[in-house]
């Protein structure tokens, strides 16, 4: 869907983004990681020409982005950033409408539209419709960000640091809501973070950055194991390694027959949560449930070890 092609940035004699070539596939969450000053947020702006190239060209669908009209080109990208940039002085619905409204959508279509996006993101439409930002969590107004930059249902969603104002665990949940509702609407996205963790966690594909230059981009699994510079394998952490692989890999793969006591844990949790509840709990083994709950094996802590000690 997004070809990116030679994108350079510079200012002066300061080279933001080098010559950077990328094909980013339709359907798929991309994730761009670096260090502040990587060029990572300046690639991203490229792309909807919030900040113009010094030479390269974005391709979105085929389409050349600078031969665009630039209001024609933002309308049909989505957009968030980290603070999610709300109107404070507009209600939850009318933020969400922003879009809508200025492609002329009609009422109805509109109002229809946010009641969906406002289900889809678990916020019970009678309840939230008429609030304010600052009537909502910082984890309410991350998904209201999210559910305006596609309320004109665009192909392509961009955003910057969208979890880096969130405590660790409505980041997580946030993280994992953006990859279900990504996976149900088959939207493509562009997401920029410094967190290793996170790019794993939720990046089909990963595009690693510094000083401007692109140094790997390929499947997280990829990346861990064969890591393709010393900077690469430095922001991984070699220490850490073993347990990203394991987070990429879901119980289903692991269950084997036979019985285990307490609580069960679900197929399709990562195995690095449920190495980590297994230790926790002290227990050898774990029941797996499937999605119907009932139970299909059981998981084992030495398999587990094991498998953390032997990436593929």
């Amino acid at each position: 869907m997004i070809a990116i092609e030679g994108l350079t940035k510079a200012y002066g004699p300061d080279v933001a983004v080098d010559n950077v070539s990328m094909v980013v596939e339709a359907g798929a969450l991309t994730v761009v990681v670096g260090a502040s000053g990587a060029g990572k947020s300046t690639l991203m702006r490229m792309v909807n020409r919030l900040v113009e190239p010094t030479c390269g060209r974005v391709l979105i669908d085929g389409e050349d982005a600078a031969e665009l009209p630039v209001h024609e080109l933002r309308r049909r990208i989505g957009y968030v950033i980290q603070n999610h940039g709300l109107f404070p002085h507009r209600t939850v619905a009318q933020n969400i409408a922003t879009v809508p409204t200025l492609l002329g959508w009609d009422r109805r279509r509109i109002a229809a539209r946010v009641e969906e996006l406002l289900q889809l993101f678990q916020l019970d439409p009678a309840t939230f419709a008429r609030r304010h930002p600052h009537e909502l969590s910082g984890g309410q107004q991350q998904r209201v960000g999210v559910a305006r930059a596609l309320a004109a249902e665009p192909k392509l969603l961009l955003m910057d640091e969208p979890f880096g104002a969130l405590d660790p665990l409505v980041r997580a949940k946030a993280q994992d809501d953006l990859k279900a509702i990504q996976r149900q609407l088959s939207t493509t996205i562009i997401l920029v973070t410094h967190d290793m963790e996170e790019a794993i966690r939720l990046g089909d594909r990963i595009a690693v950055m510094d000083g401007g230059k692109l140094l790997q981009y390929a499947p997280p699994a990829e990346i861990l194991v064969h890591p393709a510079t010393p900077f690469v394998g430095a922001l991984i952490g070699v220490g850490d390694r073993p347990f990203r692989l394991l987070s990429l890999e879901t119980v289903a793969q692991e269950v084997e027959p036979g019985e285990a006591d307490g609580a069960a844990v679900a197929a399709d949790a990562d195995l690095r949560n449920v190495l980590a509840e297994l230790l926790w709990s002290r227990r050898v083994a774990a029941p797996v449930a499937g999605r119907d709950g009932r139970v299909i094996g059981r998981v084992t802590l030495a398999r587990l070890i094991d498998r953390a000690g032997t990436p593929t």
